[in-house]
């Protein structure tokens, strides 16, 4: 079973994701910020990577730039799931090693057609 890490500093949103992955076939695991994604990775690195952008301590932006550095941060897939609609800053995500992009709010339909582009068989 494909694993996936959901990182947002919503509880709300984190059982949202959870809900949808979970009933997709992953194995999900949590983390409120960037700082406590980046621990759960350096020890195990997840198939997928839903990732918000804003959140203390450490930002989506700052942890993408601290996993596609690690030893196999390249393995795991990573969508940005969030409400930043600045073009620049998609593109900068992107650029960074995010595989897609969806904007808040979505729904399961949406995270199964970007997993499906990105070449997740679901």
């Amino acid at each position: 079973m494909p694993s996936c890490l959901v990182v947002d500093d919503s509880k709300v949103v984190r059982k949202v994701e959870r809900r949808i992955m979970e009933e997709l076939g992953f194995t999900v695991f949590e983390a409120e910020d960037g700082q406590k994604a980046t621990e759960y990775c350096t020890a195990q690195k997840p198939d997928m990577i839903l990732l918000d952008w804003h959140m203390p301590v450490m930002n989506g932006l700052e942890f993408l730039k601290i996993l596609r550095a690690m030893p196999g941060g390249d393995i795991p897939k990573v969508i940005f799931c969030t409400t930043e609609s600045e073009m620049s800053n998609i593109m900068r995500a992107l650029e960074l090693g995010a595989n897609e992009y969806i904007m808040k709010p979505f729904d399961a339909e949406i995270v199964k057609g970007k997993l499906e582009q990105i070449g997740f068989s679901i």
